[in-house]
């Protein structure tokens, strides 16, 4: 999921691009109007003084004194153009050699055009008027069309200089918003990722509670989780107590019937009922006693020197059966949890691998980084005894199930051990193990 950081950096990204963009369209546009209406006025001052400088010719026609042209119009290719048509001969400046220029039709007096085109690879921005002069010698009524020409390379030059500027300083405003942003953004949120890490540091049982001196606007919710963790840990404490005194009040009443149970024939019966109540029991008592959710602000507990501790009990326990048990603990890896519950369900594992093997059982712990935080720890058991077979994987979990009713025991184990699990929100997967018995893995909250 996206952090609020990048959420409101995106909500704010687009809004400010797409404000950015109109308001340089804004400018592109203003600047473009404001280009049109100095080359219009650069044409229409050309035009004056291309009409007041044209004297009628010897030949019949027009043409202005060189002294009165715009240097430009007398050198080739200069970018400015003009020409003087009439019903007589027509004259061209200087700047139109080598150049296939056309000003367009002839006007009628009066009129007055404006057009582009282009000269060649040149565009160009022509003005056309017309007007009528009066011959005073003979009275007659002459048209003349004026045509001046201005080359619009400069002026595009300069509009793309200009649109460039504008791009790069957008974008650098643009950007310097985004990093100010980012930088208020880091310093707002400040407690917000201090809340989560501390709350992280609970989940790993690195800290009981949360810290003080947040903002008033979230102090509330830390003041409430600090209340929220300490009741939480005073109820599991207050239900263990009051289990452990309910398991001992219970087991005393069954230890006395069953000592108190005659030879008669309803002696048997009545002893295995009263050991099936004993078991199902200390199985339900076991099972309530559960942490589970009960992990936030424990203390991580190493699984080294509890699965040592284990493996002595186990071979004082089994010492008549020729058998190894080999650890293979990375050193660091621990169980955020409670240490009753890992020595529970490890005991079961480790009795089970016992009590089907053949010589030798292996555990194995380590921590998977790349894992959710309530499966980083995999804790796997393994021994080289007959195994499960797939069909039985399943069953085997349930309550009470045993694949062989040769072998000692109540069929509890496994099933407690999936439902101190399924408490941690782990995971419990029996595979077959390399050894070529069973594997039983676990995963756990750890780190």
């Amino acid at each position: 999921m996206h952090s609020l950081s990048r959420r409101v950096l995106i909500s704010v990204a687009l809004p400010l691009a797409l404000f950015c963009g109109v308001m340089m369209w804004v400018l592109d546009s203003g600047f473009r109007e404001l280009s049109a209406r100095s080359l219009r006025g650069v044409l229409d001052a050309e035009m004056v003084s291309l009409i007041a400088a044209a004297d009628p010719q010897p030949d019949g026609g027009y043409a202005p004194s060189p002294q009165s042209l715009d240097p430009r119009l007398a050198r080739p290719r200069s970018g400015l153009y003009a020409a003087i048509r009439s019903d007589g001969p027509e004259w061209r400046s200087p700047s139109t050699a080598g150049r296939r220029v056309n000003f367009g039709p002839a006007l009628r007096g009066g009129e007055r055009r404006y057009s582009y085109d282009s000269f060649g690879h040149d565009r160009v921005a022509i003005e056309n008027r017309a007007i009528e002069f009066v011959d005073s010698a003979t009275g007659t009524a002459r048209a003349l069309t004026f045509s001046i020409a201005v080359s619009l390379s400069p002026y595009e030059e300069q509009l793309w200089s200009f649109r460039r500027a504008l791009v790069g300083w957008f974008l650098g405003l643009m950007l310097l918003l985004l990093v100010t942003l980012a930088a208020l953004l880091q310093w707002v949120l400040a407690p917000l990722r201090r809340l989560q890490r501390e709350i992280h540091e609970v989940e790993e049982g690195r800290s009981t509670q949360l810290g003080v001196g947040y903002p008033r606007e979230i102090a509330g919710v830390a003041g409430n989780l600090n209340t929220l963790l300490g009741s939480e840990r005073r109820r599991v404490s207050r239900y263990r107590d009051t289990l452990g005194n309910l398991a001992h009040s219970l087991k005393t009443p069954l230890a006395v019937m069953r000592a108190s149970l005659t030879a008669a024939d309803s002696g048997p019966v009545l002893a295995a009922e009263i050991e099936r109540m004993n078991g199902i029991i200390e199985h339900q008592l076991k099972r309530a006693a559960a942490s589970g959710g009960g992990l936030l602000g424990q203390a991580p507990v190493e699984v080294g020197p509890l699965a040592v501790e284990l493996r002595l009990a186990l071979l004082k326990v089994y010492a008549g059966k020729d058998l190894s048990i080999e650890l293979a603990v990375v050193g660091a890896a621990s169980f955020t949890g409670d240490r009753s519950d890992l020595l529970e369900l490890l005991g079961n594992l480790l009795d089970n691998a016992c009590k089907w093997c053949r010589s030798r059982v292996l555990l194995s712990a380590t921590i998977q980084t790349a894992a959710p935080p309530r499966q980083r720890l995999e804790l796997t058991v393994e021994d080289d005894g007959p195994g499960i077979s797939d069909a039985d994987r399943e069953r085997v979990l349930e309550r009470g199930v045993r694949t062989d009713e040769k072998v000692p025991g109540h069929g509890l184990g496994l099933a407690m051990v999936r439902e101190t699990v399924e408490l941690y929100g782990g995971q419990l997967t029996l595979e077959t193990s390399q050894l070529g018995g069973l594997c039983a893995r676990v995963r756990l909250p750890g780190r």
